[in-house]
């Protein structure tokens, strides 16, 4: 199926690692181009690795996603790589590291790195990005938010909350934009292997005593038998190939959508 994405432009924040490096390496196998941002000082290697593996354009781009101004100069360097953008995926975005069941065992502190990147660093991605796509009058902008956003996760309530600000800007800037051909998508992954899941299942370990505490595998191994109706770990992979097809020619009249990848997961809610 050709997607018609052939030599497109795609920036992806939080491109050096988990389900944003997947997404950028789809989006070249492709056809695309890419751009990674990521505060990781790896990610220019990461995107040179790419660009050897696939045959593709790739550049990395060191970004903070909670700083405005690195935002703004993220995107105009962007631009002047390749001349163009055309779809842009935000994946950046972490937890508390905290456990928050019940939401007493955290702080009003333990919040705000939550909300500054997850949120507003959502923000400071729109801003910069939507009015170079508004120019063109075309383009996608997909962002990545999570199950836990729609069924108030317990687990951590900051990531939750955060997720579920993520649905909604997304939805406000589909109506705004859908007037300049741009269209904005949501994609709420599940259970999937990364860092971030991991810190959960530590967070979680931390609070119990001795005898109740499990490893990694087992506790997430229940956690997916339990509750993924599929009965197994959705993939970054996954994520990606919803990602780049919302991106894709064959989505052109998908817009202010959230879809989930998650094996059943909010169904099973």
């Amino acid at each position: 199926m050709d997607l018609g994405l052939k030599d497109t432009v795609a920036v992806i924040t939080g491109g050096a690692s988990g389900i944003g490096l997947a997404t950028a390496r789809l989006f070249l196998q492709e056809g695309a181009r890419a751009i990674l941002l990521d505060r990781s000082e790896q990610v220019s290697a990461v995107a040179a690795g790419l660009q050897e593996e696939t045959g593709r354009a790739a550049a990395g781009v060191a970004c903070d996603v909670a700083d405005e101004e690195s935002v703004l100069h993220a995107a105009e360097r962007a631009q002047d790589r390749f001349g163009q953008l055309d779809h842009v995926v935000h994946c950046a975005a972490v937890g508390s590291g905290k456990f928050g069941f019940p939401f007493t065992n955290l702080k009003p502190r333990d919040w705000r790195s939550s909300l500054e990147i997850n949120i507003l660093g959502m923000v400071h991605v729109a801003h910069a990005f939507a009015p170079r796509l508004t120019e063109r009058k075309e383009g996608t902008m997909t962002f990545l938010a999570s199950v836990a956003g729609q069924i108030g996760s317990q687990t951590d309530p900051p990531y939750s909350a955060s997720k579920a600000a993520n649905i909604n800007f997304a939805q406000c800037l589909a109506k705004d934009l859908a007037p300049h051909g741009i269209r904005i998508n949501t994609v709420c992954p599940g259970m999937v292997r990364t860092p971030l899941n991991e810190s959960v299942w530590r967070a979680w370990n931390d609070q119990q005593p001795p005898e109740g505490r499990k490893s990694y595998e087992e506790w997430a191994g229940a956690k997916v038998r339990s509750v993924v109706p599929l009965g197994r770990w959705q993939t970054p992979e996954d994520i990606a190939a919803m990602i780049v097809f919302l991106a894709s020619r064959r989505a052109d009249n998908v817009t202010g959508q959230t879809i989930n990848v998650d094996g059943g997961f909010v169904m099973h809610w």
